[in-house]
């Protein structure tokens, strides 16, 4: 997966799939830099956040910030004042998981002056397969919410289409089409699609081209029938 900055923001509309680029990200970054952290800010989403897959982050050696104990569990808007650390260590690569849309958004504001100085990208991620950003004028309204509630500017797109294990090529491609459209509008880069392991890799590159990076990534967020 690509890196561009130091501090990577992830955003998105609920159910976008944010969390499981923040950790693939993560995980994908520790192979190239030996300090990296994530940043559970997802404050609205009790149950899908990167939290929970703290034990994972510590056996890379990857360092998470978030509430520990028994605040790990509880559904509190709950933030880690460690954040501020991070920040400003520069040898850290810093990846933020931010909770969806303009209220999940919010929190990440009150770090604007710690971070518009900074090297910093911030991606929304797009999956079409949500109904408020199927469309590109959904997607063009949630990021100019997201984007008055941070006061930072989104600067790439990821297609992140899907529906868990029941995720088919159209799904993919409807994604696709609908999210450059909204990049070629918004003047906002399309940075790559991201595929699960499940989807025929090769088929997908295929169908969007050899210009176009297509990524797989790994799922770690299940949902309790999903579960061996």
């Amino acid at each position: 997966m690509q890196n561009r900055s130091r501090i990577t923001i992830i955003t998105g509309h609920f159910g976008s799939g944010k969390t499981e680029i923040s950790i693939n990200l993560a995980l994908k970054q520790k192979d190239n830099y030996e300090k990296v952290a994530l940043t559970d800010l997802d404050v609205i989403n009790p149950y899908f956040r990167s939290r929970e897959v703290s034990l994972l982050l510590e056996e890379k050696g990857i360092e998470l910030i978030a509430p520990k104990g028994q605040l790990a569990t509880a559904d509190l808007p709950i933030v880690s004042g460690e954040i501020h650390r991070v920040l400003h260590d520069l040898r850290y690569q810093l990846v933020i998981d931010v909770g969806g849309d303009k209220d999940g958004a919010t929190t990440l504001g009150q770090y604007y002056n710690e971070i518009k100085d900074q090297d910093y990208q911030m991606i929304f991620v797009v999956n079409t397969n949500r109904p408020y950003v199927s469309t590109v004028e959904g997607i063009r309204e949630t990021i100019q919410n997201i984007e008055k509630a941070t006061r930072l500017k989104v600067t790439g797109l990821i297609n992140n289409t899907n529906l868990g294990m029941e995720t088919t090529m159209e799904h993919i491609l409807a994604g696709y089409e609908i999210t450059r459209e909204a990049s070629a509008q918004l003047n906002v880069p399309f940075l790559y699609t991201t595929i699960s392991q499940h989807v025929m890799a090769d088929m997908v590159r295929e169908s969007l081209g050899k210009e176009h990076l297509v990524i797989t990534i790994d799922r770690f967020m299940r949902l309790p029938w999903e579960m061996d």
